[in-house]
């Protein structure tokens, strides 16, 4: 049975909903601006959305946005890397960075907060490491490679990347955050 209105159930309002539906579209659209690599594993766009969505809607909105994701291109629609999608995609080598997705957006969120830019790099970082680490040993475990040579594949080419996103998001995070939930609009 439906909880009545006003029963004390917290709903999520439809505006939140049009915002992760916002991300669910940008993560997708960002995850197609990529560069191949030899090992396998392309640079894109799509992490840093992720990271966004968990800056922007916080970590439990952040984290439905990488999950719808997640769940949309599981599903069929082709919108992880190369226009791709199904869970055979899931499945392949770069399958640890695409389950860990929510968990990047979660951790993103939980120390954003709407004062403080540098508050949210913490969370921000962690969430880039548990992203690694399951794209990590999913990758190791699929390929048949070992950690040393997995990680020359899978993590050394976006650490860089990495450290430029925990640096660089909050800021912009902060911004987007305003224009979006600013009563101005």
């Amino acid at each position: 049975m439906l909880p009545k209105y006003g029963s004390g159930e917290k709903r999520i309002k439809i505006r939140e909903l049009c915002h992760i539906g916002i991300f669910v579209a940008l993560i997708a659209v960002c995850a197609q601006i990529a560069i191949p690599l030899p090992g396998g594993v392309p640079i894109t766009l799509q992490a840093w959305a992720i990271s966004l969505a968990g800056l922007v809607l916080g970590a439990k909105n952040g984290a439905m946005a990488a999950l719808v994701y997640v769940l949309l291109g599981a599903a069929g629609a082709p919108v992880f890397a190369g226009f791709s999608g199904g869970f055979g995609v899931i499945l392949r080598h770069t399958g640890g960075f695409i389950l860990s997705f929510p968990a990047l957006a979660f951790l993103a969120g939980v120390g954003a907060k709407r004062a403080r830019i540098f508050s949210a790099t913490p969370g921000l970082s962690a969430g880039i490491i548990v992203n690694w680490v399951a794209g990590l040993l999913w990758f190791s475990w699929i390929t048949g490679h070992n950690l040393g040579v997995s990680f020359g594949y899978a993590i050394a080419p976006f650490i860089f990347a990495g450290v430029l996103k925990a640096v660089i998001l909050p800021a912009l995070g902060k911004k987007i955050f305003i224009l979006i939930f600013s009563k101005n609009y």
